[in-house]
């Protein structure tokens, strides 16, 4: 029977640690550009019809300011060189 104090052999990716890291960070950007473009055109069509007669530009507003967002986090993530955003979206 084998000892509890045994360490278990660590099962390392074949990517290098740099690459893995970028690649999580573009999975990041993409879904948050993804989620927030989504709700800012949601509440564009809502804002369109609500309140504008059906016109489009709240619709594109929407998309702008949700596209835009998700553009500032995921440079501020590249910029910071050292770990991935783990506060803008959860797991």
């Amino acid at each position: 029977m084998a000892d509890s104090s045994e360490s278990r052999p660590v099962v390392r990716s074949s990517k290098p640690v740099s690459e893995a890291l970028l690649n999580e960070k573009w999975d990041r950007a993409v879904s948050s550009m993804i989620i927030r473009s989504g709700l800012g055109v949601g509440f564009g069509v809502v804002f369109s019809v609500l309140l504008f007669k059906r016109r489009t530009w709240p619709v594109w507003v929407g998309l702008g300011f949700g596209a835009g967002r998700a553009w500032e986090e995921a440079d501020a993530s590249f910029r910071r060189g050292d770990s991935p955003v783990r506060d803008a979206l959860r797991r």
